[in-house]
């Protein structure tokens, strides 16, 4: 809130007369046809891959995951307005309304298997929609957009951008970036909230968490010069994971987490290279394969005591891109480290949405070459294999092989592995 008072305080100066406003549309067509080698979470018609899933032995011994599988579309067109012109005094004011097609897909099916359906009619879906002001020292922004932990992505074609081995949402933030006397150094701060990339907990995955009493603040360095650019920050996120208990008593419960990280990149010519690594205390909120659970009970004898777990997740890319060419490899691994303290039992342990509570680590290879015809028509191909480490969740007997002490199934560790081949055809406008 005192980030918005002080920017309506320093725009309070008279409008220049006769400003005109402009409007620029911008975005493009983008087909991707995709060939998995086994069942996975994807979301958004499987194009946003996550992670293959772990091994699943029917009766006769068959692997029902193993199922090779085919899928094209072009429901991940985009389109964008940039609103540009206004200004007061040396304050530039400008904003920025996008959206790409998402809603309305169907989300259940009878298909035992995926338990999920692919078809549906795609509506318009919000990305970003934000207003920002500046005048070369100070830049305050307000409304949706990136995450600042999230806005410096990977060489990569495919819709996850690298993730999840690197922070991904669009948040609702208020924020604010201060150059430092020019110096190539800027500070940023920003307050945040969820929208569709949420917390996680007893009742799946939803914003109540931060809604009842949580917040969400960002502080972050950055420094430019030449073909250098890094970056580090941290990220505060505390939520209330329980407001009233099954019985309707009020409890007073909270987890606050930390989660910081640093972002390399270096360009010279048409060669570039970017890094970024975060070591994240749940995280599940940005995408990444983390959570919390429960460790004990408050002193009121109602309250619940959580406790994160923590993760490492890094990547790196290389692009060499002369003329109409695009060449890149990318290179991604995670670790869960488990609970910082013993989690009572494997049903309170609340894991990210889009992967597995017994994902011990992954890693992931991508190579890739874009052509891009005539500055607006660019065609594709990318190679994605993804291997996991999986603990063995349940033995022979049933009996569950969950670790409390270190808040991992870290038993029976095997790999499971997917390779993906993605074709991309994508009209820039």
């Amino acid at each position: 809130m005192f980030l918005l008072v002080a920017a309506l305080t320093a725009f309070a100066q008279e409008e220049k007369p006769k400003q005109k406003i402009t409007f620029k549309p911008y975005g493009f067509i983008r087909n991707y046809y995709a060939f998995d080698t086994r069942e996975s979470i994807a979301l958004t018609e499987d194009f946003f891959f996550y992670v293959p899933k772990d091994i699943a032995l029917n009766d006769e011994g068959d692997d029902i995951n193993y199922n090779p599988n085919f899928k094209f579309a072009a429901l991940t067109s985009r389109l964008g307005l940039d609103i540009a012109g206004l200004s007061a005094g040396n304050w530039n004011f400008s904003a920025r309304f996008e959206m790409d097609f998402y809603a309305g897909l169907s989300a259940t099916s009878k298909d035992p298997l995926t338990k999920g359906s692919l078809s549906g009619t795609a509506q318009f879906r919000l990305r970003q929609a934000f207003v920002s002001a500046g005048n070369g020292t100070f830049l305050f922004k307000a409304g949706q957009t990136w995450h600042p932990m999230a806005a410096d992505m990977p060489h990569v074609m495919s819709l996850n951008t690298g993730a999840p081995f690197g922070p991904f949402s669009r948040s609702p933030l208020v924020s604010a970036e201060w150059n430092i006397f020019k110096t190539g150094l800027t500070l940023t701060a920003a307050t945040l909230w969820q929208m569709q990339y949420t917390s996680t907990g007893p009742y799946g995955a939803s914003a109540n968490y931060i809604r009842n009493g949580g917040y969400e603040v960002y502080a972050g360095l950055s420094f430019k010069k030449g073909g250098f650019l890094g970056r580090a920050g941290v990220d505060l996120l505390h939520i209330t994971p329980r407001v009233i208990d099954d019985n309707e008593h009020r409890v007073a419960e909270g987890i606050t987490t930390w989660s910081p990280f640093v972002y390399l990149q270096f360009t010279k010519g048409a060669f570039q290279i970017k890094a970024k690594t975060i070591f994240a205390q749940g995280g599940e909120h940005m995408n990444l394969n983390g959570g919390y659970g429960v460790c004990g009970v408050s002193e009121d004898g109602r309250s619940l005591l959580y406790t994160p777990t923590r993760n490492s997740s890094t990547w790196a890319s290389v692009q060499y891109a002369p003329g109409k060419w695009q060449f890149y490899v990318f290179g991604g691994y995670a670790k869960n480290f488990g609970s910082m303290q013993p989690i009572r039992s494997e049903n309170e342990l609340y894991f990210s949405k889009n992967s597995f509570s017994n994902l011990n680590s992954m890693w992931r290879v991508t190579p890739g070459i874009v052509y891009n015809i005539a500055k607006r028509l660019a065609i594709g191909l990318e190679y994605e294999h993804t291997c996991v480490q999986y603990g063995k969740m349940k033995d022979d007997e049933g009996k569950s092989l969950f670790n409390p002490e270190k808040g991992l199934y870290d038993q029976g560790i095997h790999d499971v592995t997917n390779s993906r081949v993605l074709g991309l055809i994508k009209f820039t406008f």
